[in-house]
């Protein structure tokens, strides 16, 4: 299960309705742009990755709905960023003032932002290099203030920040903080373990 890239002078001067309507066919897909046009088709998740990305989404949401400070986003979510990429996380949470600012048709679409967070949850179809690619090379130039990658056969999360510096968490015995992004959140790590 590996995802497929087109390539083709279509796709690269496809408008944003025309890739919207595209999307809209290929409902069975998951589907990405890249800056540079491409499409990227991916399957969709093996069922024990959609279990963990639950629990992480899970968690993230519960969070949120105590603290109300953002909005929280699942795997479905497609967000058009400012290199023009529209790029799906397995979860997001975006500070409500940003949130509030785009207009109704904006958010009813692959809305123009980049999240605050997100977590990339390696599956079997990804590399943990191509993920740390995807997070160093498009979100964090893009916005992302926090990233979390999180490899749940290796039990390991690499923590990436806006300002370059970045962690490695190895074991599923603890927490991770959502730091000062998301203060008071922590993911608890032990209902990752598969």
């Amino acid at each position: 299960m590996t995802a497929i890239v087109l390539k083709s002078f279509v796709f690269d001067r496809m408008t944003d309705e025309e890739f919207v309507a595209f999307c809209l066919e290929q409902r069975e897909l998951k589907v990405e742009r890249t800056s540079e046009g491409e499409i990227i088709l991916m399957s969709p998740t093996f069922s024990q990755t959609g279990e963990t990305n639950g629990e992480v989404f899970f968690q993230l949401a519960l969070w949120n709905k105590a603290e109300k400070s953002g909005r929280v986003f699942d795997s479905s979510t497609g967000f058009t960023l400012p290199n023009q990429a529209m790029r799906s996380p397995d979860a997001a949470w975006i500070a409500n003032e940003r949130w509030n600012a785009l207009t109704p048709r904006q958010r009813n679409s692959f809305a123009p932002i980049c999240p605050d967070f997100l977590v990339e949850l390696k599956s079997q179809s990804d590399t943990v290099e191509d993920l740390i690619r995807k997070i160093r090379g498009e979100w964090l130039p893009n916005g992302c203030r926090l990233a979390w990658l999180i490899d749940p056969d290796e039990e390991e999360v690499y923590v990436f920040r806006a300002d370059g510096s970045q962690d490695e968490i190895s074991g599923f015995d603890g927490v991770v903080s959502g730091e000062t992004v998301l203060p008071g959140f922590e993911l608890d790590l032990k209902e990752l373990r598969r």
